[in-house]
């Protein structure tokens, strides 16, 4: 009866991964390993992504520098809310959210109007004697964008992994004769390992295969593999070579995520080291 039960229950989930995760993939397959003259199986279009390495080697590398940037910045956001008290936890929370309420393209627009040449940051350094200086439809505007928009994606769960430490692992290190740096380095910083991998990962993947950002905030040799898989699909007309790219940056992807789940399994069984 218990197992009956529980076919039940999982069969909704079955049928929506099957219909929109599973068969999605095998048409993204399907394309991308066809000919789009005849249809029929053909290597082409993979044989044609080494043009496009380069592209891909820059989309990992802004990723992968929007990834530490948003660590380097949302540990100690995270760190903090997490020792407030559970109201302020609360409203802070709250606050962090906030931004993910409002469409993306909004935010991004945002940006647009605050690093143009004759935007509101120029115009301040202007009336400092400092500007103006040229920041949009750059590489640094591209990761500020990614950064901004995917920053709480990073805060959450290093919140969610930091407010559970116990207490008591802290005091225990204190009364050892550890300082501050070393209970943090011993004791904080690996207990939130699952967090930090978590965040990166939620960072890297979407950051990795944006393309709208690195449209409105990016310049001709700021490219990333998501302009040019829309390019295949919108203006090239070659669907098939856009579902190449697309099936590579998916393997891509679940190879990095397979790495970075590794690793957080990994300090799991680890634990403290005092």
């Amino acid at each position: 009866m218990r197992k009956n039960n529980s076919v039940l229950l999982t069969t909704p989930y079955i049928l929506w991964m099957v219909a929109f995760t599973l068969i999605p993939l095998g048409v993204v397959a399907y394309y991308a390993l066809t000919d789009p003259a005849t249809g029929s199986f053909s290597l082409t279009n993979i044989q044609d992504l080494g043009m496009y390495l380069p592209v891909l080697g820059t989309s990992v590398w802004y990723s992968l520098v929007s990834a530490a940037i948003c660590l380097l910045l949302g540990y100690p956001v995270a760190y903090y809310i997490a020792h407030r008290t559970p109201m302020m936890q609360r409203i802070l929370y709250m606050l962090v959210m906030l931004p993910m309420c409002m469409s993306f393209l909004l935010r991004t627009l945002a940006w647009v109007g605050l690093l143009q040449d004759t935007g509101i940051l120029n115009r301040i350094l202007g009336w400092l004697g400092i500007g103006p200086v040229h920041m949009i439809r750059t590489p640094g505007a591209v990761i500020l964008g990614m950064v901004y928009n995917y920053l709480p994606y990073m805060i959450l769960p290093l919140y969610s992994t930091i407010v559970k430490i116990d207490g008591r692992l802290v005091e225990a290190a204190e009364d050892l004769g550890c300082n501050g740096v070393q209970v943090f380095g011993r004791v904080i910083l690996p207990l939130s390992m699952p967090g930090i991998i978590s965040g990166t990962t939620m960072v890297f993947v979407p950051a990795v295969s944006t393309f709208y950002i690195s449209q409105k905030l990016g310049g001709t040799d700021t490219v990333m593999i998501g302009d040019v898989i829309e390019r295949q699909f919108k203006q090239g007309n070659n669907p098939n070579l856009g579902a190449a790219l697309s099936l590579v940056l998916m393997i891509l992807v679940f190879i990095c995520t397979g790495i970075m789940n590794r690793f957080a399994g990994a300090n799991e069984e680890g634990g403290v080291i005092v």
